[in-house]
C-alpha cells in the first residue's frame, strides 16, 4: 500500500489531541455532502423538466422527422422514402404538409401554419391525450373540411371552439402568372369548418400558429401533387436503437434528405434548457469549491499538529514529496467520503420526488405538472462524483504543498 494514502487514513479515523481538528474535518464532509447533493437534486430536475417538455412535443412529433435538404417538398413515392418506410426498426410512419397561410373569421385576422395529415397521422402520435372539447377528431368527411386550432390561436381570433362561422384560409396561388391588375386573385381562398377540439401543448410555437386539417385541404390550397409531402414523420420501435436506426436511414436517404430526432426538431428549446443546466453546474460547482476551503483549515490544523510526527518521518529518509502527499490524500478521502454521502443524499431525495411530489410547484393550476419533475440520469451521477472528486483535490494540493513546505 502506498505510505501516504495509508498514513493518511490513520490520521483521518485516530483520535485528535485537539478535538476542534475533528470538529471542522465535519463539518468539511457535511459541506461537501451537502453541496454534492444540492448538485444531483438540481440535475435531476433540470432532466425531469426536459422530459416533460419532450413528453409535450411527442404529442404532436414524432421520433424522427424527414425534409428536403433544398427546397420544401419530397416524393412520397420515391423509392429511398418507400425503403425507409418499410424497415423493421420503424413503428409507423405518416406524411404532412406544412406551409404558411392567413387565417379569418369575425374580423380578426393572423398568420399561422397549415399542418395538413393522413389518416395515420393521429393514431401515430396519440395526438388525443392534447385534444380537449365535446367534438371528434375528424379532419373530412368527404364534403367539408374541418380544423383543430391550438387553444391560444382561439383565444386570438376570439372564435371559441364550435365556432359557427367557417375559417377563411388565404394563401399565394403557386400556379399561374401574378396578377397585377387584381392582387385578390393571386390568392386561394378555402374554408375549415370546425370539429369542436383544440390542442393545448403549452408550447406557444404550436397553440398560438398551428392549425391541423386534412392533407387534401393542403394539397388544394398550397397546390401540391398527391404524391408530394413538405415531410414524413415516423416512430422506432422501442427495441430498436435511435441513433443507429437514424444513422442507417441517413445513410439509406443520402445528402438530399434532412433527417431529424426529437432535439433537433426542437433545438432551440433544448439548447436553451441545456445551457440553463451548464450554468446552474458551473454556479455549483463554485459553491463546492466554497466547501472544500474547511478541508484546508482542517488540513492546516492537522499538519501543525503532526510537525514532530512529520520530522521523525523525514529523519528516516521519506521525502518531502511523501509527507506532503500524505495530507493531499488525506483531503482527498475527505472530498470522497463527502461526495459518497452527498451522492446517496441527492439520489434518495429525487427519488423521493419522483414518486411522492414532496415539493410541488404553487397553488396555480397553470402549470403541466402538480410536483417538481426529477429524473435521475447515471451520467449526471458519475459526473457529479467526479467534480466533487477533482474540485476537492485541486483545492487542496497548493495551499497542502505551500503548508507542508513551511512547517515540515
Amino acid at each position: 500500500m502506498n505510505l501516504s494514502l495509508y498514513i493518511a487514513k490513520r490520521y483521518l479515523f485516530s483520535k485528535k489531541s485537539h478535538q476542534v481538528i475533528n470538529i471542522i474535518s465535519g463539518v468539511a464532509i457535511a459541506g461537501i455532502a451537502l453541496a454534492t447533493a444540492a448538485m444531483v437534486c438540481t440535475l435531476s430536475v433540470f432532466n425531469g423538466f426536459q422530459g416533460v417538455v419532450a413528453k409535450q412535443f411527442s404529442a404532436f412529433e414524432t421520433d424522427l422527422r424527414i425534409t428536403a435538404a433544398s427546397g420544401k417538398t419530397i416524393a412520397t413515392d420515391a423509392p429511398e422514402i418507400i425503403r425507409v418506410a418499410e424497415l423493421p426498426q420503424v413503428s409507423g410512419h405518416t406524411f404532412s404538409i406544412e406551409e404558411k397561410a392567413m387565417v379569418g373569421i369575425g374580423g380578426r385576422q393572423t398568420v399561422v401554419t397549415i399542418k395538413g395529415v393522413d389518416n395515420a397521422f393521429a393514431p401515430l402520435i396519440g395526438i388525443d391525450k392534447v385534444l380537449y372539447g365535446p367534438g371528434e377528431f375528424v379532419l373530412n368527411d368527404g364534403i367539408n373540411d374541418y380544423a383543430v386550432l391550438g387553444g391560444g390561436l382561439v383565444q386570438e381570433l376570439n372564435c371559441g371552439i364550435l365556432f359557427t362561422t367557417p375559417l377563411e384560409i388565404f394563401a399565394p396561388n403557386r400556379l399561374g402568372a401574378a396578377n397585377l391588375t387584381n392582387p385578390a386573385r393571386n390568392f386561394k381562398k378555402s374554408e375549415l369548418h370546425s370539429t369542436g377540439l383544440v390542442f393545448v401543448l403549452n408550447q406557444p410555437k404550436y397553440d398560438y400558429e398551428y392549425i391541423i386539417t386534412s392533407d387534401s385541404f393542403a394539397r388544394s390550397l398550397f397546390s401540391r401533387a398527391a404524391n408530394e409531402a413538405t415531410s414524413m414523420e415516423l416512430n422506432i420501435k422501442s427495441s430498436a436503437n435511435a441513433d443507429k436506426t437514424k444513422k442507417e436511414i441517413e445513410k439509406i436517404l443520402g445528402s438530399n434528405y434532412t433527417v431529424q430526432d426529437r432535439y433537433e426538431q426542437q433545438e432551440s428549446v433544448y439548447k436553451v434548457m441545456q445551457v440553463e443546466k451548464i450554468i446552474s453546474y458551473i454556479f455549483l460547482t463554485f459553491i463546492l469549491m466554497v466547501a472544500c476551503f474547511n478541508i484546508i483549515g482542517s488540513l492546516a490544523m492537522l499538519i501543525i499538529e503532526k510537525r514532530e510526527n512529520m520530522i521523525t518521518l523525514h529523519s528516516l529518509g521519506a521525502e518531502r514529496k511523501t509527507i506532503a502527499n500524505i495530507f493531499v490524500f488525506e483531503g482527498a478521502i475527505i472530498s470522497t467520503i463527502g461526495a459518497v454521502i452527498g451522492i446517496i443524499a441527492g439520489v434518495a431525495l429525487s427519488f423521493a420526488q419522483q414518486h411522492f411530489g414532496l415539493i410541488s410547484m404553487g397553488a396555480s393550476d397553470g402549470f403541466i405538472v402538480d410536483s417538481y419533475p426529477v429524473e435521475i440520469i447515471p451520467g449526471d451521477i458519475a459526473a457529479t462524483f467526479v467534480t466533487v472528486v477533482v474540485v476537492g483535490f485541486t483545492t487542496v494540493w497548493l495551499p497542502v504543498k505551500a503548508l507542508t513546505k513551511r512547517y515540515v
